[in-house]
């Protein structure tokens, strides 16, 4: 079994930031206890794996602002810790293109034993760093990446902000875009809340009133 620190991890830890990073997607590291999921090299390396560049993104935001960062240390083939348990591509059998044979037809037992090892440490871990910022909570701020093409459909926009019924962070962002980037820039693009992607945000956000926004940059960038 993995340990906790295996499966989730902080940097920055220390900051006492009005912000508090995530980067759920951050590695495409498949623990040895699941013999590689049934996948080739190539595909445990592939966006299907995890958000290529995500992860540095968000370490360097992490060093410009002086705010804590929680990542997960596994891919989200094992488990997407953007999901909650109850979604049935917490655990995809197919990512696009991508099939993970050894995520089809898993028991009960089976899924609730990705859950405890995977997800429940993240979310612990998270929901800690949150609540250890003090009375004045943090906005959250979650970091990912998208490919240029998905089904073969090339994507016009650079620089997703995504949101859910909050819109606050993700409009002052837009808004304040053409100054600091010339990445094209869109709301709920190429993602937003029907595709199930801001299950960090309603769990630990919304319901608190905290500020939040997902980001989402084309991974060529």
């Amino acid at each position: 079994l993995m340990s906790a620190d295996e499966a989730a991890s902080i940097v920055n830890a220390e900051s006492r930031s009005p912000i508090v990073l995530v980067c759920e997607h951050a590695s495409h590291h498949v623990p040895d206890a699941y013999a590689g999921l049934g996948l080739d090299a190539e595909a445990v390396r592939s966006h299907a794996a995890w958000d290529p560049g995500a992860g540095a993104v968000a370490e360097a935001m992490s060093a410009l602002l002086n705010a804590p960062l929680v990542r997960s240390n596994v891919s989200r083939l094992v488990y997407d810790c953007n999901r909650p348990p109850e979604a049935p591509d917490s655990i995809p059998a197919k990512s696009e293109l991508i099939e993970a044979p050894a995520n089809a037809n898993l028991s009960t037992a089976e899924r609730q034993a990705r859950i405890a090892e995977v997800y429940e440490p993240f979310r612990a871990l998270l929901t800690r760093t949150i609540v250890g910022r003090g009375p004045a909570l943090p906005a959250i701020v979650t970091i990912h990446s998208f490919t240029p093409l998905f089904f073969g459909v090339e994507r016009s926009v650079e620089l997703g902000l995504l949101h859910d019924t909050d819109d606050r962070l993700a409009r002052a962002m837009l808004a304040a875009a053409p100054d600091f980037t010339s990445l094209k820039a869109a709301l709920n693009e190429p993602y937003g809340p029907k595709d199930g992607v801001t299950h960090t945000l309603k769990e630990h956000a919304l319901e608190a009133g905290l500020l939040n926004v997902m980001i989402e940059v084309r991974n060529d960038f």
